[in-house]
């Protein structure tokens, strides 16, 4: 939408606003106030301690963040919302949000800890409810304090919670259902609102310490406050720090797991060399016939890397008049990262030109695997850096008869920087095949090679970096426009500007003359939205089985300038037949607007190579298996929105014949079409991708060079200097396209539920509870018209749950927690047909010593996470472990304190 475009569109949802003020002050239902509904579920830990409440009462919020609704004071009709709570995020013990959302069963990495180091291009670790995933943008909405972060990122556009520290967040709340109505883009599998400290007084300084084998962390967080009674000021500094922890320092890291019934998959590119000649592969230093040097290549690379983070977070508030008051949140983080990878290695071929070969027998050439760890070291370092700021102001006027004006300014900035330390193969090739020992490569002796021939061969180097800006402009006014029996009816209309960039440049090859590709892309959208709750029964005209039955429908018009329109609609309802029973359900639809990063933003467009054919075509020969291969990388300026229909069942249940408990249970469904995907069958999906018509436009088989160039349409090489190059030294066997494009299309349902009991008894209250999800169906289709598949029968778990026990007892809050990941059975694989469930025990205990007669609110704590130090299940494919993922025991000492 151009900007006059969206200037018209904004006055008219300004003028429908206006309007709708105008009847609500001429209205004498107005006045009338509606009454909330039943209280959200919670996780069974939200309720574990007395001090779950304790921050709220201390922290006098004006507005109230609600999740999933524009009406205030009202909970979202229909709809199941997962609380966590101020002491669930200190019994966790996490030091960074991403930690502490991972222990949300709905979310994809729960029970595990996300490496924060995914891939170069996409170093920030998502975060997916329902795992219904996306290319480089989310199907998942992050907020914070209800408006969006900025996208982080290198191929990568959502927000990167790790900005936002646990210490200065007072609660998360999470709407695992469609929220496209009310929030437009991204919000398919949900929404996660982080909702932060408002007011304080004085200041609360927290510092936790832990350690695990080999591993240590500590964090801390100095919050200082002060509150004048029309307004308030509250600034915080977090610091996070922790080592890395190597692959060789966990014993479930391997690529050996013959022990439990699997394959060696090590590999033979080591620190002492292999030689093949005529097929025979010959160890160093025996050089006997048939033997070779195994090691793992995953032993030296992290599975958690070095970070340091610093966060600054400020919030103002004050009341200008009677009528108008004033917010503005401000935040800067910093976080460094520093990944070991693997050594580098190389797997080429030397003459007897070379003076340092050494023959076996009468050959003139060998094959030579080894990895430079002798002199390069045994991991390879690759620093990133990570900086994110923005800022909120908001305001809020209130209008006669209980309306209210709410406007908001969002602005937010990111830098993302990436560094990967790799071989440049030519100058590998130019000293292997070097005359004179001044330029030769000595691959069975590294240290006799010519310093200066090794800084060549590792003068190779990928660097990214990206620069991503956010900016909005919201305006919300709602209140009550008719009495009716039952209550008010309520209405909420507002009208939003969203603007925001990708600058993106990546720099490969060697240090002193790096190729370069940079990719600049920007987009507006303009949007328009409105909800009404209608409270068809209430306290006033209850009646046998319907106490009490809200009706919500809301809907939203958003327009990009560049993928088009869309318009999304959710209704829902709440029904409470008696009290402490009701009925919940919603039905909308969802879509997530293609990231800059996988449209015009892309920066990864190229062509690379694979030295073997991993996915052979019917017909062919089995020599054919040796031919290399060529695929297609990049984004698509042609993708369209990604949709999605949900809709859900609930009930809950708080039985007045025993108190404390609450009992709640979800049925979901999601539809998700038009899902952007990249087409790795060509690489990996056996014959039925070359069975499948529809994907007879992704491949070439035999390709020439011209064909090659023009499927490519002319892309950068990647791993090889040009096609005419390449196709003048090899035959290769195919060409795949593995851009994204709009292809998959996924049907899952399930069951989310939640159990908590708080109980008195003589000695303190117990605190326990059961909460989880169970999957009933994963189907997904790669292309229009292939089969479904049902991904439960083949590397899916269906089960996860968390079940907590707590105390409170005097001035000790104690709580005991077991989560569970599910096992999956996997197909195709004789020697693991089943990858086994994963069981973590959790142990958290706090000791309030003010309670205890000290003069000064102190409290201690100790969480010990992985309390049995179970290791995750083996896997017989990558880093030999699955579903889910540990630092093993980790003990942590925590202090409080406030003065």
């Amino acid at each position: 939408m151009k900007l006059p475009q969206f200037r018209a569109a904004a006055l008219s949802g300004s003028a429908m606003a206006a309007g709708l003020c105008v009847s609500a002050m001429v209205s004498p239902a107005a006045a009338h106030a509606v009454p909330a509904a039943d209280p959200p579920a919670v996780l069974p830990s939200a309720a574990a301690s007395a001090d779950a409440t304790s921050e709220a009462d201390n922290t006098q919020v004006r507005e109230i963040v609600v999740t999933g609704t524009l009406i205030r004071g009202v909970a979202p009709v229909g709809t199941n919302v997962i609380g966590v709570s101020t002491a669930d995020i200190r019994a966790t013990g996490a030091s960074s949000t991403n930690n502490l959302l991972a222990t949300i069963p709905q979310v994809s990495n729960f029970n595990s800890f996300p490496s924060g180091s995914a891939s170069f291009g996409q170093p920030i670790a998502q975060t997916n409810l329902r795992n219904l995933g996306a290319s480089g943008g989310t199907t998942t909405l992050l907020l914070l304090n209800g408006h969006r972060l900025v996208g982080s990122g290198i191929l990568q556009t959502y927000a990167d919670p790790t900005i936002i520290p646990p210490g200065i967040i007072e609660r998360v709340e999470v709407v695992p259902d469609g929220g496209s109505s009310i929030y437009g883009s991204d919000a398919i599998g949900g929404v996660i609102n982080i909702i932060t400290r408002k007011r304080s007084s004085g200041v609360d300084i927290a510092a936790n310490y832990g350690f695990a084998d080999g591993y240590a962390t500590l964090d801390g967080n100095v919050t200082a406050g002060k509150d004048w009674g029309s307004g308030s000021f509250t600034l915080s500094y977090a610091y996070a720090w922790h080592n890395n922890i190597q692959g060789i320092e966990r014993d479930y890291v391997t690529q050996n797991n013959t022990a439990n019934g699997g394959s060696d998959r090590r590999v033979t590119t080591c620190a002492q060399p292999n030689l093949i000649v005529g097929g025979v592969t010959y160890a160093m230093p025996g050089l006997v016939a048939g033997t070779r040097n195994l090691c793992s290549n995953t032993d030296y690379a992290d599975i958690y890397p070095r970070e340091r983070r610093h966060t600054v977070f400020g919030t103002l508030d004050q009341d200008l008049s009677d009528k108008l008051s004033f917010n503005l949140t401000g935040y800067f983080s910093e976080r460094v990262t520093h990944t070991l990878t693997a050594p580098l290695s190389t797997n080429s071929t030397i003459t007897s030109a070379n003076p340092y070969f050494r023959p076996i027998g009468t050959e003139t050439s060998q094959q030579v695997l080894f990895d430079y760890s002798p002199v390069f070291g045994k991991g390879t370092d690759n620093p990133a850096r990570f900086n994110s700021w923005g800022f909120t102001p908001t305001f809020t006027y209130s209008l006669p008869h209980d309306w209210k004006l709410r406007g908001m300014l969002n602005y937010g900035q990111s830098y993302n920087s990436t560094t990967e330390r790799s071989i440049n193969t030519d100058a590998v090739n130019a000293a292997l095949a070097a005359t004179t020992t001044s330029a030769a490569l000595d691959p069975y002796d590294l240290s006799q090679t010519n310093p200066a021939v090794l800084t060549g061969i590792r003068g190779y180097t990928n660097f990214s970096e990206a620069t991503q800006k956010l900016a909005e402009a919201r305006i919300v006014a709602d209140g009550a426009v008719l009495s009716l029996p039952g209550g008010d009816l309520r209405l909420a209309v507002g009208s939003e500007y969203h603007w925001e960039k990708i600058d993106a440049h990546i720099a490969f090859g060697a240090d002193a003359s790096p190729k370069q590709n940079r990719a600049i892309a920007s987009r507006n959208v303009a949007s328009i939205y409105g909800e009404v709750l209608v409270p068809l029964v209430g306290p006033g005209n209850a009646m046998t089985l319907v106490q009490a039955l809200d009706l919500t429908g809301s809907v939203r018009y958003d327009h990009y300038d560049d993928v088009g329109g869309t318009t999304n609609p959710k209704i829902g309802f709440t029904y409470r037949p008696v009290h402490g029973i009701s009925f919940r359900g919603n039905w909308g639809t969802s879509f997530h607007a293609p990231s800059l990063a996988d449209t015009t933003g892309a920066v990864d467009a190229r062509v690379s190579s694979i030295p073997i054919v991993l996915n052979l075509a019917p017909g062919s020969s089995p020599a054919d298996v040796f031919r290399p291969i060529l695929y297609i990388s990049g984004g698509n300026p042609n993708l369209r929105p990604e949709r999605a229909t949900t809709w859900s069942l609930g009930t809950d249940i708080q039985p007045d014949f025993f108190k404390g408990l609450t009992i709640s249970a979800t049925y979901y469904n999601v539809d998700f079409k038009d899902q952007i995907s990249v087409n790795i069958g060509g690489l990996l999906g056996g014959a039925s991708f070359y069975a499948d018509p529809t994907n007879a436009p992704f491949y070439i088989l035999n390709p020439t060079l011209a064909q090659a160039t023009a499927f490519s349409g002319g892309v950068r090489a990647d791993n090889f200097t040009s096609l005419a190059s390449f196709f003048a030294a090899n035959n290769p066997y195919a060409i795949y396209d593995l851009r994204r494009y709009n292809r998959g299309r996924l049907k899952q349902d399930g069951i989310d539920f939640n159990v908590t009991l708080r109980r008195p008894v003589g000695f303190g209250t117990i605190n326990a509870g059961f909460a989880g999800t169970y999957t009933l169906h994963r189907k997904t289709k790669d292309s229009p018209t292939s089969a479904y598949v049902e991904r439960l029968d083949n590397g899916v778990s269906r089960f996860n749950f968390v079940a907590s026990l707590g105390l409170d007892s005097g001035a000790l809050s104690s709580r005991v927690s077991l989560n569970h990941s599910g096992g999956y059975p996997i197909i195709g694989e004789p020697l693991q047909p089943r990858v086994g469930a994963f069981n973590t025990v959790n142990l958290f205990a706090a000791l309030d010593l003010e309670k205890l007669g000290l003069k000064r609110p102190v409290s201690l704590s100790l969480t010990v996470n992985n309390l049995l130090d179970q290791d995750p299940p083996w896997r017989n494919a990558g880093s030999g472990y699955a579903n889910g993922s540990t630092l093993g025991r980790l003990v942590q000492f925590g202090l409080r304190t406030k003065f």
